[in-house]
């Protein structure tokens, strides 16, 4: 099945671009989450419109992007875990990261952005990257810590 991207999708394809998928991955997933559209004559035309006035938005998103990385760049969180010795009890997720963002400097991010390859699962001080815009990478310093 061809679909039109509307936004850039990881392994996928930049917004505009006709890609061949799965009908289910279509169905299932890229339609209902605004990501893509059929490829017919019609989305096609509608595309262009949507196309310039994404450019619109997009400068702007990369703005407001520029300035959480001027709040958050030098900044470090600090996440209270109950833990062991060394190993903690669960582990920490980007829903975990993004609360503590939330908590310490009152600001709301997209956790599903957060470039979390697998959950944190020892104490320490991390590095985790946090892509806002495709064009800003945010570097957010970490340190779990134990309670108490």
């Amino acid at each position: 099945m061809n679909v039109i991207l509307l936004e850039p999708v990881d392994n996928l394809g930049e917004a505009g671009d006709v890609v061949k998928v799965r009908p289910g991955y279509a169905r299932n997933f890229l339609v209902p989450q605004g990501l893509a559209l059929p490829a017919t004559a019609a989305n096609q035309k509608e595309l262009q419109a949507r196309l310039s006035q994404s450019a619109r938005q997009l400068s702007e998103r990369k703005g407001d992007a520029e300035r959480l990385k001027e709040i958050l760049g030098d900044a470090s969180v600090e996440i209270k875990v109950k833990a062991g010795e060394e190993r903690i009890y669960g582990s920490v997720g980007s829903r975990d990261i993004a609360d503590a963002l939330l908590a310490a400097f009152d600001v709301q991010i997209d956790r599903r952005k957060i470039d979390l390859r697998e959950p944190i699962k020892m104490l320490g001080e991390y590095v985790v990257p946090y892509r806002p815009h495709p064009e800003v990478t945010i570097e957010l310093k970490l340190n779990v810590v134990p309670e108490g």
